[in-house]
């Protein structure tokens, strides 16, 4: 690895949509900038809940500001780039706000990840052991395990930077996707990328991976609970109460692990095209449609929402 940084490379371009035709280039940063706005105000809707609403001060609501924190900060560190880019044809972006991006796109990536696995912890206590669930899981247990998971991802994924950013970078500075992450970034590099790519592929299936076999584990145990409830009902009752859980779960995980898989040739081959739209879809996706599933699905959630309702509709 050089001694210092001796990239020739001042800036890089984002290719965005590379097959995309200039005719829709305006529809695309329109939708673009709704998707935008949903997620903020849907995000933000959950956050005004909690703190009018003390019948969300609970475990389970608590790790749900951690998962809506994570999508405003990942939409806003990706999405107006994308939007200015065929807005104002602005694909540049410098060499360090490359990096700064890039850094915050794996970060929030594993925090995303961590927070699935306190979810997932939270209805596994909650239906396998709900005598122990209020012993184990208290609010200052899940601030700590938040704390946790967003100091161990920023550690974690500042090493990713400090081992790509002195390559050196003198050959082209075209980067396919709509915005800066590891594999785009390093792919330029003029070295062999492979000490460098491994590691970062092993750091990733593990973020990824490593709560994913909790969540498989506890949402099995969950099954089999379930299952053993005699009455109907309650089974029905039991497993609605994990449904938004597994929806934004699979949102997040499938796409993911194939792009990750077809980035390190293990079999699976994208276009360009197919691969940036996948994971705008997996990291765009899930951030818009988190609030809408909560504000539906938990119960908790819908209320609260009901309550806003009528007071604003009683002031009019």
């Amino acid at each position: 690895m050089p001694g210092g940084n001796q990239s020739i490379v001042t800036e890089f371009i984002l290719t965005g949509f590379p097959g995309l035709h200039p005719e829709y280039q305006g529809l695309v940063s329109a939708v673009l900038f709704l998707v935008y706005f949903l997620t903020v105000a849907g995000n933000f809707t959950i956050f005004f809940l909690f703190v009018t609403d003390r019948n969300l001060h609970k475990p389970m609501y608590y790790i749900l500001l951690n998962l809506s924190a994570c999508d405003i900060l990942l939409s806003t560190v990706t999405l107006p780039k994308i939007i200015s880019m065929y807005w104002f044809q602005s694909g540049n972006i410098s060499f360090i706000a490359c990096f700064v991006q890039m850094f915050f796109v794996h970060y929030l990536g594993t925090v995303n990840s961590f927070v699935l696995f306190l979810m997932a912890l939270d209805r596994y206590l909650a239906i396998c052991h709900p005598l122990r669930y209020s012993l184990v899981l208290k609010n200052s247990t899940i601030l700590i395990l938040s704390i946790t998971a967003w100091v161990t991802a920023s550690a974690s994924n500042l090493m990713l930077v400090i081992r790509a950013y002195p390559l050196s970078y003198c050959a082209s500075n075209i980067i396919k996707n709509c915005y800066c992450d590891h594999v785009g970034i390093t792919t330029l590099a003029c070295t062999d990328r492979t000490p460098y790519g491994f590691p970062a592929f092993v750091l990733a299936m593990v973020m990824l991976l490593g709560p994913l076999a909790f969540i498989l584990f506890s949402y099995c145990s969950i099954i089999i609970a379930v299952f053993k409830i005699a009455n109907f009902q309650s089974r029905i009752k039991s497993l609605s109460t994990c449904s938004p859980q597994l929806i934004i779960i699979s949102l997040y995980y499938l796409p993911r692990c194939c792009v990750y898989l077809a980035s390190n040739g293990f079999g699976i081959r994208f276009s360009d095209d197919v691969r940036i739209v996948i994971i705008m879809l997996y990291s765009l996706g899930p951030p818009m449609i988190n609030p809408l599933i909560y504000c539906l699905r938990a119960k908790d959630m819908r209320e609260s929402l009901r309550k806003q309702f009528k007071l604003y509709f009683s002031y009019k």
